[in-house]
């Protein structure tokens, strides 16, 4: 069975989440926000206490969705700072934030009006 581009998409955002979250990741929801943005289909945002932390779920958000779809991130933007890292793979993008920097942000208050998506 062949999936659809719509498909692959969030089972790559539910890989990622649940990816972010076995790494203790904290407050990880995907949002659904293709219908506003026309260049990603979801966000994957998650927050972590320390840098370290930081490196570690995105480390581990990368070797998941590489092992389970054999996909890699068009690009990386953050990894040196660790304190905001967006990991984009095109129709998925993934936030992963120091937690002082989410809340500073407040990425999703800017999306508050789209689909959260269950991917526990």
């Amino acid at each position: 069975m062949t999936l659809t581009a719509a498909q692959a998409a969030l089972g790559l955002a539910k890989v990622a989440a649940k990816a972010a979250d076995d790494k203790k990741a904290d407050h990880t929801i995907v949002l659904e926000v293709g219908d506003v943005l026309q260049i990603t289909d979801y966000f994957v945002i998650c927050s972590a206490n320390n840098r370290r932390l930081v490196k570690t779920v995105v480390d581990a958000v990368e070797d998941a969705v590489r092992e389970q779809l054999g996909r890699s991130p068009i690009r990386s933007e953050g990894v040196s700072e660790q304190q905001w890292v967006l990991v984009d793979y095109g129709d998925v993008v993934v936030h992963v934030f120091a937690e002082e920097m989410r809340m500073y942000y407040e990425i999703e208050r800017l999306y508050r009006d789209v689909p959260k998506i269950a991917w526990a």
